[in-house]
């Protein structure tokens, strides 16, 4: 559960005091208010444009008055909609227990308006101070011409999400004490990335683990399976053990890798156990796109393409893959990255090691491809599109039958194809074993989950994905990226168009010794420049 909020003691006196024009002071003492009821009373000129800072600095004060009040439906009326934000104002108060509320504006700037929160939370004779920053915006009411506060859950807190909710009392589950795969114990302060993760253990395991559920000020979640996120704790719970796959050590090194690069995520798993060693995400908006995610893996995708080739006997590593400038496929063009020199004499390992988008494309219509031939070659070899059991909430890959053009966008990652770093993970392994071994993060003998089966690969299959992915790794396009690494290393590079993104998003996946890992990095240009890097950096940490 994660607990980053600072809290410090605060009284009852509610106090605006911001510098600028439109602002000048408001008090609010005992519940004693100035400034008038809910506007609404007699006519109103409409006005039109942006609210200028005297209407800015009015709006906000007299929101603010009634919010410390604790005046949910007057507050609301100087919302843009005032029935949802008047449920949860008066959620605030009744549900979560938070009185004597301080609201204390800072500078604005334009129409929005930075402040900070201090307020005591009560529940059955335990209370504590609860304090926290947030902002709003004023924006100009579209029937009315008046200006309003911007209604959006997070005006209340900056963690509430649409149809979220705040709430006091015993929690809806007991606490989880997570432990890596040595005992090393993991929270949400020294791995940012796994807050969310965490939520979701504790709501599906906290009462098998023998636990008892303390008292807590906590985020209920309009999605029951994301669990809780605890706000402040005003009596602690007896938290259960769970023991989990991660590993402390490439843990840290993947939050620190996707730490430097917005839009990241990233995932490492072990081939020879399909457990999950690493999850870690760099996102304004925390969404788990590491497990969640939904996208174009681009050329990543040749590892699944180029065993769907040598198992249906089309070509093979050391067989005929001319790359010539530009293919087409029924009507669609489609071209190399710039720079790429065309080779008619290439073989699969040259162009796989190139990363040829060409190549692969002009074997799509070879005899015994169809449009299902990938689609039967993601799910069988590699276990994409199963319904995996990993302990947490997953999203396991989306490779569907695609016919016209998007057969060809499909072989190089694009089309229709959606993936997310922990199923390239997974492709990696299982491009190194042969063996698809369903990631887990928890032991599945703990819930009696049962784990998605796929046939894997022929041994041959294998021995030459291997080899064309330890060439990328040593002399194609990840070279770079894994050049400080010893070892049996291999790598896939990728960078997926977007529709309307300057840049592409970068993909890559690689392996060394029992560890296989896969990144994105979006809007990150070339897959081995931005997120090379990011599984480079995991790999070395090893688990």
């Amino acid at each position: 559960m994660r607990k980053g909020v600072k809290v410090t003691l605060v009284g009852g006196v509610f106090a605006v005091m911001v510098g600028g024009a439109g602002y000048g002071a408001y008090n609010l003492v005992n519940g004693v208010t100035g400034g008038g009821g809910p506007p609404g009373a007699g006519p109103e000129v409409v006005r039109t444009g942006p609210p200028t800072s005297g209407e800015v600095g009015e709006t906000t004060k007299k929101f603010f008055a009634a919010w410390a009040k604790g005046d949910a439906e007057q507050a609301s009326h100087y919302t843009n909609n005032a029935e949802v934000a008047s449920k949860i104002l008066t959620g605030y108060r009744e549900d979560a227990h938070l009185t004597k509320v301080r609201l204390t504006p800072g500078k604005a700037t334009g129409t929005t308006v930075p402040f900070s929160v201090e307020a005591t939370v009560s529940y059955e004779g335990k209370s504590k101070p609860f304090a926290y920053d947030s902002e709003l915006t004023v924006v100009r009411g579209k029937a009315t011409g008046r200006a309003l506060v911007d209604w959006d859950p997070s005006v209340v807190h900056p963690d509430l999400k649409r149809d979220d909710t705040l709430a006091t009392g015993e929690a809806a589950a007991p606490p989880v004490q997570a432990v890596d795969r040595h005992g090393t114990v993991l929270d949400e302060k020294d791995h940012p990335s796994l807050g969310p993760l965490l939520d979701q253990l504790r709501a599906k395991y906290g009462e098998k683990l023998g636990g008892t559920p303390g008292v807590e000020l906590y985020v209920r979640r309009a999605d029951e399976d994301a669990g809780t996120e605890t706000l402040l704790t005003l009596a602690k719970g007896k938290a259960g053990r769970l023991k989990t796959t991660l590993s402390a050590p490439a843990q840290r090194a993947a939050e620190k890798a996707v730490a430097q690069r917005p839009d990241s995520s990233v995932v490492a798993v072990q081939p020879s156990s399909g457990e999950v060693l690493a999850v870690a995400n760099h996102r304004a908006d925390e969404f788990n796109a590491a497990l969640e995610g939904r996208l174009a893996p681009g050329s990543t995708m040749k590892i699944v393409s180029a065993a769907m080739l040598i198992d249906k006997g089309v070509t093979k590593a050391s067989g005929p893959a001319p790359c010539p400038s530009t293919a087409t496929w029924q009507s669609n063009t489609i071209q190399n990255l710039p720079g790429l020199a065309p080779n008619e004499d290439a073989t699969l390992a040259d162009s796989f090691a190139r990363s040829c988008n060409t190549a692969f494309v002009k074997l799509v219509d070879e005899d015994g491809v169809t449009d299902a031939s990938l689609t039967e070659e993601a799910r069988n070899g590699f276990g994409l599109g199963l319904d995996w059991k990993v302990g947490v909430r997953t999203v396991d890959g989306s490779v569907p039958a695609s016919p016209g053009p998007d057969r060809a966008q499909n072989m190089i990652g694009q089309g229709q194809v959606q993936l997310n770093p922990l199923n390239m993970a997974s492709v990696t392994a299982t491009a190194m074993t042969g063996v698809f071994r369903q990631p887990v993060i928890v032991d599945p003998s703990l819930d009696a989950r049962k784990l998605a089966q796929a046939r894997g690969l022929p041994a041959s299959t294998v021995q030459q994905l291997r080899q064309m992915m330890n060439r990328t790794a040593v002399s194609g396009t990840g070279a770079r990226a894994m050049s400080g690494l010893s070892g049996s290393i291999g790598a896939k590079t990728g960078s997926a168009e977007v529709t309307g993104q300057e840049k592409p998003n970068s993909w890559f996946t690689g392996y060394r010794g029992d560890v296989a890992a896969a990144a994105v990095v979006e809007k990150g240009g070339h897959g081995g420049d931005a997120a090379g890097p990011v599984v480079a950096a995991v790999l070395a940490a090893g688990s």
